[in-house]
């Protein structure tokens, strides 16, 4: 049985973990991100789990890594995270060469897009996109079970399709972006709006202005015309970017991730039933289901280190 290593690195903890190539997670833990050392933590954090499974690192094939930001796959090379503060960071050489390894990188959406798709929610499909719905949105496309990331890795940025030309501004530069209608933040402020502007809404009972969160409109919708109307233009916005996804690539399935995907069936069935009336030949094309993801925060472990059998 081959064992690879999984890093999802994250701006403030690191996860890791050992999977077989069947997808069982043989351990999972987690460090603080020390961005300033973190060849040296990650080289440490891989014995830590080594010695946490009971295995020698004979035993391991190689290390995966989903970051942050623009990734050159090929060169091994994070050509920028800003989160992290990194630039044309060849960091799975380092790693290799502290560690032994070979080690392989990809986008951390990426890495979930294919974690989902090799062995969570996408694991029956062949075609799948994930489309995560957090602080930004992002996601990863995986086509005939492997992953599509575009010329040097840098394609796959599902949320900065403009759904909205001319909108508002989006923190890349554009105007209308799908990110700054459907992440959690863009909700949250359509919920502070409708609030400010109904006085009288039932959300006031339960929240204020400050305490806000991705979940205010959704806890309130069925009893509150306000908490309603934010429902509906923010399922508007996310049916119209998964039908644009769906009509270019039409994957036998789309996975939500990230907060907002909590809310399951609340969610799913009102979208599915928007995004059928839109796709391309509506009823006569072939069905695409919008799916709940099923790994959490696992699946960037998981999809690293399935990108390291991938590539390896």
């Amino acid at each position: 049985m081959k064992n690879y290593i999984g890093f999802d690195i994250g701006g403030t903890f690191v996860k890791g973990g050992i999977v077989d190539e069947n997808g069982k997670l043989l351990v999972f833990d987690s460090i603080p991100t020390d961005t300033k050392n973190i060849v040296c933590d990650l080289a440490g954090f891989a014995n830590k789990l080594l010695d946490k499974a009971g295995l020698s690192a004979d035993k391991v094939e190689g290390i995966g890594m989903g970051i942050p930001g623009m990734i050159d796959s090929e060169n091994g090379v994070v050509t920028f995270a800003g989160n992290l503060d990194w630039k044309n960071f060849a960091i799975a050489y380092e790693l290799s060469a502290m560690t032994g390894f070979t080690v392989k990188i990809t986008n951390d959406a990426n890495a979930a897009a294919l974690g989902e798709a090799r062995f969570g929610a996408g694991k029956e499909y062949a075609d799948s996109i994930l489309v995560t719905l957090g602080t930004g949105v992002g996601g990863g496309i995986v086509i005939d079970g492997r992953l599509f990331s575009g010329r040097h890795s840098q394609g796959g940025e599902i949320g900065h399709m403009v759904i909205d030309k001319g909108g508002l501004k989006c923190t890349c530069g554009r105007r209308g972006c799908f990110e700054v209608y459907t992440s959690a933040t863009a909700l949250i402020r359509e919920t502070k709006k409708a609030m400010t502007d109904n006085v009288d809404s039932e959300m006031w009972q339960d929240y204020t202005l400050d305490t806000v969160d991705g979940l205010t409109a959704f806890s309130h919708a069925k009893t509150d015309k306000t908490a309603a109307r934010v429902i509906e233009a923010y399922e508007d916005n996310l049916a119209c970017g998964l039908v644009n996804l769906a009509n270019i690539f039409r994957p036998d399935v789309i996975m939500l991730g990230g907060g907002i995907s909590n809310q399951g069936e609340n969610l799913t069935k009102p979208l599915q039933k928007k995004f059928d009336k839109e796709i391309f030949a509506h009823g006569l094309g072939i069905p695409v289901p919008i799916v709940k993801a099923s790994l959490g925060n696992k699946a960037g472990v998981l999809g690293a280190a399935a990108y390291a059998m991938d590539e390896i």
